[in-house]
């Protein structure tokens, strides 16, 4: 960054009546990422309804920043293989399960981890089979389930807003002849609520030990609730479970489309039928990169944990509840339906989530740059001035 370019950059970050001027520290990593790969595509231009770039993206919870400089070096090196077939792929699908400490063939690429909830859901499910989670959550799964004529069974969440494993427990009891698959979104999508360990051990251990669990693990790397963990170490015991990670929220990858499963082998080999294999040569290069960057996302997660605290502060202090958010987004009760609210929110140049029913006076936020949250923060106390 030039001298006047870092002082428009700090400036900005302590904008909004100083309600999310970030600590020293974050500041020093956000300064980094913003300079990182050619930066993010808004830094706070003004808005204008015809330019996509000068919105406030903030309603698909993704990473702002994009890809790190490891990682666009390593897409940019695997540019020259772009006109061929076989290509060299980084060895993507070793690399990741030296990393877990599997063995290939216990892992499976997707197209993002969406497409590998989608063929978990053409694999498990079927005319006449049952899926079990919450709602609301993360929605592919019981999309598909309805495609293939199975039976999604919604259970509400708890008044906290956490998913509740007892009840989840019983209802798969309950129905377990019939049930295909459990899903579990951990943290849940929309809410940002997560399941602690003791309470996945209790669902796992409570239920039938041959009914699949397919956990989602796509904002694993965000959170700080010490009583989480990732479920992985149940593959290593045996369990039928079923982890999805994907490079496109902490590593910055989501137009690329990247993300894998990791299972015991009869789970994998269930599932790999009906995987497409569409994944490019640039995207498995960026792959073998992401997952040694630990510094990079180190500095993600401060950066946007931070900020979504200074911004959650924000908007409590007009008066508004967030629910309690261990992710890259947070949810306002907004005390009103939400669909005109999203739709005021763009013309002031903010885009914010969709409807997330029954929770249709919620509004999920994603955390963006410090001067996409600014822009939220101003747009935020316009549209609910008291």
């Amino acid at each position: 960054m030039t001298g006047a370019t870092r002082r428009d950059f700090f400036g900005r970050m302590a904008t909004a009546a100083g309600l999310i001027a970030l600590s020293p520290a974050a500041a020093r990593a956000a300064e980094v990422l913003m300079a990182q790969g050619g930066g993010p595509a808004f830094t706070g231009r003004p808005f204008a309804a015809d330019d996509y770039d000068s919105y406030a993206k903030l309603a698909s919870n993704e990473n702002p920043y994009g890809p790190t400089d490891v990682v666009m070096a390593a897409m940019t090196a695997a540019f020259k293989y772009s006109n061929r077939y076989a290509y060299p792929d980084a060895n993507i699908l070793e690399e990741i399960a030296r990393f877990h400490s599997v063995q290939p063939d216990q892992v499976l690429l997707g197209a993002g981890s969406g497409e590998l909830l989608s063929v978990a859901a053409l694999a498990f499910l079927g005319e006449g089979k049952k899926v079990i989670g919450v709602e609301p959550t993360f929605h592919t799964v019981f999309q598909y389930a309805t495609g293939v004529h199975a039976d999604p069974i919604h259970l509400p969440l708890r008044a906290d807003y956490s998913q509740d494993i007892p009840l989840m427990v019983r209802t798969t009891r309950q129905n377990w002849r019939d049930v295909g698959l459990v899903y579990l979104c951990n943290p849940n999508n929309p809410t940002g609520r997560i399941v602690s360990a003791a309470d996945v051990k209790a669902l796992l251990d409570g239920i039938p030990e041959d009914v699949p669990v397919l956990i989602d693990e796509a904002y694993h790397h965000f959170v700080e609730d010490p009583s989480y963990a990732t479920s992985l170490p149940f593959v290593a015991e045996g369990r039928q479970v079923i982890i999805t990670r994907t490079f496109s929220k902490i590593n910055g990858l989501a137009g690329m489309r990247l993300g894998y499963a990791i299972a015991p082998r009869p789970l994998i080999e269930r599932m790999r039928p009906h995987a497409i294999g569409s994944i490019n040569a640039l995207v498995k290069h960026a792959g073998a990169a992401a997952l040694k960057d630990t510094e990079g996302q180190a500095r993600v997660k401060q950066v946007n944990n931070e900020l979504r605290a200074k911004t959650v502060k924000a908007v409590q202090g007009m008066g508004y509840e967030v629910i309690p958010s261990e992710g890259n987004f947070f949810m306002v009760h907004i005390k009103r339906p939400v669909v005109p609210v999203i739709a005021q929110f763009k013309t002031k140049g903010v885009l914010v989530g969709r409807p997330f029913p029954p929770m249709t006076n919620h509004l999920r936020v994603s955390v963006g740059t410090p001067a996409e949250m600014e822009r939220f923060v101003v747009a935020f106390r316009q549209l609910f001035a008291a």
